[in-house]
């Protein structure tokens, strides 16, 4: 999932630069995992990424990329390369992490996964996946914002205070970071209903700590609501989700279509809580076709 968010991420960003799959492979290889890239990585990524403004700039082509969109906006050179690396960087770890917990998510719930494959099915029958399409996938949509929710996908989240506030007789002064912390916030019964409950039929394969997931939560407008008020919908969303849902949403989109995604009997799933949550170790799922 890492290789193919990388490959994902940087044609997004750089362009024909990462179309060879080796190109990506050997990117990947240098850089690690994008929370433990060292020195000489990101050197090498700022010094591709350098190439890449200065070819963009003041020219036109005709397969448009996130840079050029940064380049219109006039920014000087230095803000376009750092957005560029903190896009880049936080977008494929984000991606990989939300696209392996929603599959794993949907080996554990058979009906969530029907229910799934029915829509996709609806809205493309045969035919291509193409963004106009993708805006009508309200249920897969739904099972995005679960995964985020279930897996506590960013525990943490900080941003600095705007105004000067208040919560209760304490003042928060203005420019004060501020810590979110989402991963309980994500679990708190008060706001989403059930989200500790014991399902039996999934004991071959392990849920985080044994959360329910249950997409249909976010038929309630007034949940997702609340969900956009946490950053992770509306226009409070990073672009870095942003592009991760979409990625997600094509890649469930063509694994649906084709196969039944399936547990391995007895795998047991333990998280790892950092930036962006992850399994301790590699899942694994099994697949059958659907024709």
């Amino acid at each position: 999932m890492l290789g193919f968010a990388m490959k994902s991420v940087t044609q997004l960003v750089m362009g024909s630069t990462f179309e060879d799959e080796h190109e990506v492979i050997h990117f990947q290889k240098n850089h690690g995992t994008p929370v433990l890239i060292n020195i000489a990585a990101l050197m090498q990524l700022e010094s591709i990424l350098k190439k890449i403004i200065k070819e963009r700039k003041g020219r036109n082509f005709s397969e448009r990329i996130f840079i050029d969109s940064l380049v219109q906006g006039n920014l000087n050179d230095q803000q376009i390369l750092e957005d560029s690396m903190i896009f880049s960087l936080a977008s494929c770890i984000i991606t990989a992490k939300l696209c392996t917990w929603a599959i794993c998510f949907l080996t554990t719930c058979e009906e969530v996964q029907k229910k799934l494959y029915e829509e996709i099915d609806q809205v493309f029958g045969k035919g291509p996946i193409t963004p106009e399409k993708i805006e009508e996938l309200r249920y897969c949509r739904q099972v995005l914002c679960e995964t985020v929710r279930t897996a506590k996908l960013t525990p943490v989240s900080a941003r600095l205070q705007d105004i000067e506030g208040k919560i209760d007789k304490f003042i928060i002064p203005r420019e004060t970071l501020v810590l979110y912390a989402l991963g309980v916030v994500l679990q708190d019964p008060s706001t989403w209903p059930s989200p500790y409950k014991y399902e039996i039929s999934v004991v071959v394969f392990v849920v985080i700590d044994f959360y329910v997931f249950d997409p249909e939560r976010f038929d309630d407008e007034s949940v997702m609501k609340t969900f956009s008020l946490l950053g992770f919908s509306g226009t409070q969303e990073c672009p870095e989700l942003r592009f991760a849902y979409m990625v997600a949403t094509v890649l469930l989109s063509v694994l649906v279509r084709r196969l039944h995604l399936l547990p391995v009997e007895g795998q047991v799933v333990e998280t790892k809580y950092e930036l962006v949550t992850s399994s301790k170790e590699e899942a694994w799922i099994t697949v059958s076709k659907r024709y």
